[in-house]
């Protein structure tokens, strides 16, 4: 077997990303299943945000445009979680517009609510790669 047809049959046809999970459908037949926590991007991606993916060149990976993050397929093979530093993804996520609030307080609870949300997420992913 060749290395180009290597990469063929690994490559992505298909993508979704449900509450919970990443789930890629490879040309080969096979679907692979990831924690959504792995990629703290999708994670506070909105359903519209995560809906709108492209496949990178033959489907190496698949990219959300919205979102600004890009996996790989054999990332994916290889069970490597999102290698996005803390100091990456906090400014990725202070940089996302914020929902409109009528009172300063709610505007004030939004951001700690983001902020822990974020921390959370960092958390979970830092937990991760410490078990791989």
């Amino acid at each position: 077997m060749s290395t180009s047809s290597l990469a063929t049959e690994t490559a992505a046809k298909s993508a979704r990303v449900t509450a919970r999970a990443l789930i890629v459908e490879l040309q080969d037949g096979r679907t692979v299943s990831v924690p959504l926590q792995w990629y703290p991007r999708l994670a506070h991606g909105s359903p519209s945000e995560r809906q709108h993916w492209e496949l990178i060149g033959p489907g190496i990976g698949i990219h959300w445009p919205a979102l600004d993050e890009d996996i790989s397929v054999d990332g994916l093979l290889q069970g490597l979680p999102s290698g996005e530093s803390e100091e990456s993804f906090k400014r990725w996520l202070n940089s996302r517009p914020r929902p409109a609030n009528t009172r300063a307080a709610d505007e004030g609870a939004s951001e700690t609510r983001t902020e822990a949300q974020a921390a959370q997420a960092l958390s979970r992913l830092k937990c991760r790669k410490s078990w791989i």
